[in-house]
């Protein structure tokens, strides 16, 4: 007999991670259509709510869960972020007006190695212009809501992603990472979300040499196992990629449930340039503390040294010279030059200012870039890991990060990556882990960083503290009003 047939699907469905679900649809206690239809049901359902879809692919995907599959995930529904990543049929617009009526005729590597192991996918989801902002709210899209507070940020740039895994329409979704894009809204919707090291994942077709060695695409999940399992799937280099990394010892899902000894972990409650966390997110970390060392862990108040002029020297290149590139090819095949309604204020300022950049300000960002890497990498010879909150604030309200209003961009922006993108430049792994709450009733997240190409070390630890202080993997439903 189904199980569909005993057990409600909102509780089978809310009830399983997407490992639960495939361990399901292998033994046939359920199909995978039946799992792919509710998706769709409780996207066409929750989405008007939070806004995290912004282009389907139902017919494509019902077809698709029909065909035979032996992978890992077969049958599993999933979204993509509509930036980094390719799916033939879908649009790819990077959330921007400029290329509203762009439709990939390929999928990406990464696509590939979804399908192949059996992932369903369902569409697009929201994301700030270009991925240049910490909350998702795109005069091309809207603003994505997130249900813990209706009336609040998702975080960014994954933060469609974030939403979709949050309220329950899929469980687990493609995210990227260039400035905390994975952590950001992993930490702002109560997810886990784990960024790997530079080089792990390949972006091709994308160019990622000099344009993209900031950002890596992975997902954002309620469980761990989940992260791991994706990881496993999604990890290796292809032919011709810039950036390759050593081959993990074992898949990463073997980590899951390891003990990680007992490491040695710095905390750290500033910004790199001094401002010290709001106290909620302090708070949470000193109750992280007390869970670690009960577990037998290290846990000592440190600090890298941070070079704070290759830090920002590589943001400004990084984030602005790629950009302009990207968008005066585009232009050139369009036969046209920009107008004022193709860009939102702040990506405009920031397509300027790439404009602007000489080659040896790429060269000087280049070498920053390895400077940066050295001069923070060498703390992790003497810990094993680095413990900060996720976010210097608490979730950000909708409007306080609106990329039209320059001003309050140029006010708050800046504090809602200042923990996570060092880790970008230095292309170090780096974790958020959903331990705890603000005043606000928000999700308050935890990072933690570890020494270059240990992801592994990340798993264990995140597999041990969810063990003992499990985090809400339910779907926030219904949610609460702005």
């Amino acid at each position: 007999m189904p199980l569909t047939s005993v057990i409600c699907m909102d509780e089978l469905f809310d009830g399983n991670d997407a490992t639960g679900l495939a361990g399901l649809i292998r033994e046939k206690k359920v199909s995978a259509r039946e799992i792919v239809e509710f998706s769709i049901a409780r996207i066409e359902q929750r989405n008007p709510v939070v806004n995290a879809v912004v282009a389907r692919r139902f017919e494509e995907a019902l077809a698709e869960c029909e065909q035979p599959s032996i992978g890992p995930l077969a049958g599993v529904p999933f979204v993509v972020k509509d930036l980094g990543m390719t799916v033939a049929g879908l649009p790819s617009t990077g959330g921007s007006r400029l290329y509203r009526d762009v439709i990939a005729t390929e999928d990406s590597e990464l696509a590939r190695r979804y399908k192949r192991a059996g992932l369903v996918i369902l569409g697009n989801t929201n994301t700030p212009e270009l991925g240049r902002n910490a909350s998702t709210e795109s005069v091309l899209f809207g603003a994505c809501r997130n249900p813990w507070n209706l009336g609040y940020s998702t975080g960014g740039s994954s933060g469609g992603s974030a939403a979709s895994v949050a309220a329950g329409l899929v469980p687990a979704a493609h995210a990227t990472d260039g400035g905390g894009s994975i952590r950001i809204p992993a930490a702002a919707c109560g997810l886990f979300g784990l960024k790997p090291s530079r080089g792990r994942v390949t972006s091709m077709p994308s160019r990622s040499l000099f344009r993209g060695p900031l950002s890596i695409a992975h997902a954002v999940t309620r469980t761990v196992r989940d992260s791991a399992l994706l990881l496993d799937i999604a990890q290796g280099a292809h032919v011709g990629d810039p950036f390759v990394i050593a081959l993990p010892s074992r898949p990463y899902v073997d980590e899951v449930g390891q003990s990680p000894g007992s490491l040695r972990i710095a905390v750290d409650l500033a910004t790199p340039s001094g401002v010290a966390v709001h106290e909620d997110c302090a708070r949470v970390v000193d109750e992280a503390i007390k869970t670690l060392e009960s577990l037998g862990h290290s846990v000592t108040v440190a600090r890298p040294s941070f070079p704070l002029d290759a830090l920002a020297a590589c943001m400004q290149i990084y984030m602005g010279v790629p950009m302009a590139a990207d968008i005066d090819a585009y232009l050139r095949e369009q036969g046209r030059e920009i107008r004022d309604d193709d860009l939102e204020s702040l990506t405009r300022y920031i397509y300027e200012m790439g404009k602007e950049a000489r080659a040896v300000d790429l060269a000087h960002a280049a070498g920053e870039l390895e400077r940066a890497a050295q001069e923070i990498g060498v703390f992790f010879a003497d810990y094993d890991l680095l413990m900060t909150p996720t976010l210097s604030r608490q979730v950000p309200p909708l409007g306080l990060l609106d990329t039209m209003n320059m001003s309050s961009i140029a006010a708050h922006a800046g504090a809602y990556s200042a923990l996570t993108s060092p880790y970008n430049i230095t292309g170090q792994p780096a974790m958020s882990l959903p331990l705890g709450f603000d005043s606000n009733g928000l999700p308050v997240g935890v990072q933690f960083v570890a020494a270059f190409g240990r992801e592994d070390v990340l798993i264990r630890l995140a597999s041990q503290v969810e063990t003992v202080t499990p985090w809400r993997t339910a779907p926030v439903w219904p949610p609460v009003p702005a």
